[in-house]
């Protein structure tokens, strides 16, 4: 009987719905969970006067849109490029900007010991504590100094820690990739093994930036943004830092083909520190470098222009080693207070001439890689005050990026995530569905006993 199959067909379906509301319902607080439905078809007429044969499930639903979850995911890498950098930011501005740890204040206590040996340059105190000064500021700058070089180790080896995690999401999305062609092959729902994938790509995501194009058979193609492939179908790349030379350098094996990358060109977390390594801590390390050069080396000049108490030419006070992380200035080991050449050539001691002209080193004109042309005494301020103009950028970029990724994630959920009472209302609708198809079942039964009567 049609009326019979037709009430069988709907209550079918109406189970069917009824399963996947139940579904919905049951993982509305799953990370990463997307919604499904039924699609319900009318099944057509097979033959004259016939309204039709019921209802079919023709399919079932993943509610998700691509484009939304592409921002989701440019956004992730946009925020971890940011975030990532800016303990490192922060940190470098307060010590720099200490009153009392500061490359100026170590200058500013060199020049007033210098100043105050003017008043007797013959006082043994006056001139120790020149010396003393001169021993403490060197070992400021080195301070400062060691801070760079202790992040930049620092911020390496977070990228290489990165890469064991990010080698082996990208493995588990080819591993996906093989058995959500495989189960969709067979006509099975994969959207709990996208969902697995999804959420697999947002942390790659996070990590470097990446282009995702998908395949006729649901395979997930992901490469970074300068086009070097991450994952195709089921195989995977392999990231890795090399040194080649003591050079460390970013390296992706895809297949029998391997890439050298410029990292700070990958996006995310990993770009993100590389660019600061390359564009931030670079040019303020060989910036500290210049200026201790350049002080050291004027100072130095000046010094073995004059005469010490004995009448003998005067000597180097500082020591410059470029190459050294630990101590990039010190003070000669040796040198004592009779070493200190106050005096012009031919004067007697007591004489000052000299003093004066290494006093007028801090407003000496020095050559700053990333400044420019600018005064000794103005040198490290200027360094501070761009250093804080960049953390203030990164902030507020950082800022504006947790607002896109925000706003990302509300456009992914207002088409994907769970609403619980959107699916109480399905489930009411599906329910009464069910019962209405029951009753029409009922209502054919009642017909069909009514005509076996009548032939009795």
């Amino acid at each position: 009987m049609t009326i019979t199959y037709n009430a069988l067909s709907g209550a079918l379906a109406a189970q069917a719905a009824i399963n996947t509301v139940s579904q919905n319902i049951a993982n509305s607080k799953t990370a990463g969970y997307t919604r499904q439905g039924v699609l319900l078809q009318s099944n057509a007429a097979s033959g004259d006067n016939s309204p039709g044969n019921g209802v079919i499930v023709g399919s079932l639903l993943r509610f998700s849109d691509s484009y939304k979850s592409q921002q989701m995911w440019r956004s992730n890498s946009e925020l971890g490029k940011l975030s990532q950098v800016q303990p490192y930011l922060t940190q470098l501005e307060k010590v720099m900007n200490d009153p009392t740890s500061s490359i100026s204040y170590g200058f500013d206590n060199f020049f007033k010991s210098l100043n105050a040996a003017a008043v007797d340059p013959t006082s043994t105190p006056l001139r120790q504590q020149v010396i003393t000064s001169a021993d403490s500021m060197s070992k400021q700058i080195n301070s400062i100094y060691n801070l760079t070089s202790t992040q930049m180790v620092s911020s390496q080896q977070q990228s290489s820690t990165m890469l064991p995690a990010l080698n082996e999401s990208l493995a588990s999305i080819a591993a996906l990739n093989a058995k959500i062609s495989s189960v969709g092959a067979t006509g099975t729902s994969t959207s709990a093994l996208i969902d697995q994938r999804d959420q697999l790509i947002d942390s790659v995501a996070s990590q470097v930036s990446v282009e995702v194009v998908y395949s006729a058979d649901g395979s997930a193609n992901l490469s970074l943004k300068t086009g070097q492939p991450l994952v195709a179908s089921d195989i995977s790349a392999k990231l890795a830092y090399e040194a080649p030379g003591g050079v460390q350098t970013l390296t992706l094996a895809f297949a029998n083909t391997k890439f050298k990358l410029d990292d700070t060109k990958v996006g995310g977390k990993l770009g993100g520190l590389a660019d600061f390594r390359a564009n931030t801590l670079k040019p303020l390390q060989e910036s500290i470098v210049d200026i201790a050069s350049a002080f050291s080396t004027n100072f130095n000049n000046v010094l073995k222009g004059g005469s010490k108490s004995d009448g003998t030419d005067g000597t180097a006070l500082f020591v410059l080693n470029a190459s050294s992380t630990t101590s990039l200035l010190s003070i000669d080991p040796g040198f004592t207070t009779a070493d200190l050449a106050f005096a012009a050539h031919g004067e007697p001691a007591g004489d000052n001439t000299n003093l004066q002209a290494l006093i007028g080193v801090q407003t000496t004109a020095i050559n700053v890689g990333s400044l420019g042309s600018v005064l000794l005494n103005d040198a490290d301020t200027q360094l501070v005050g761009k250093l804080a103009i960049q953390s203030q950028q990164n902030q507020a970029q950082m800022k504006t990026a947790t607002t896109i990724r925000q706003q990302a994630e509300d456009d992914w959920k207002s088409t994907s995530a769970v609403n619980v009472d959107e699916e109480g209302i399905n489930l009411i609708e599906f329910q009464n569905m069910y019962q209405a198809n029951m009753k029409v079942i009922s209502v054919a039964n009642s017909l069909f006993e009514a005509t076996l009567q009548m032939f009795n």
